[in-house]
């Protein structure tokens, strides 16, 4: 496994050695157990942002919000979420 530094606040690496030494644990045990929950918590997240197509339609989505519009959302053949070419205001109808 290769070597990775990471610099923190000393009072920070204060807490854990005082936490680490309680608990019988490396720090370094610690630090990993932290890293894979933080992974764990943003694991939809990196899945959203590994495809393109949902990344565009989130920035369609800001975009629109940015200028009071929304944008409908429909599904294809395929079950597949596609938003409309044309946002629409808010407060409008069809």
């Amino acid at each position: 496994m290769p070597t990775t530094t990471v610099r923190i606040p000393d009072d920070m690496r204060d807490s854990l050695k005082i936490i680490a030494s309680v608990e019988k644990r490396n720090i370094k045990d610690i630090l990993s157990e932290l890293i894979k929950e933080y992974l764990e918590r943003h694991k939809e997240t990196l899945e959203i942002l590994s495809r393109p197509e949902w990344v565009d339609a989130i920035q369609q989505g800001i975009k629109a919000s940015e200028k009071g519009e929304t944008v409908k959302w429909r599904k294809d053949s395929l079950g597949r979420r596609h938003t409309n070419d044309l946002p629409k205001k808010r407060g409008s109808r069809p």
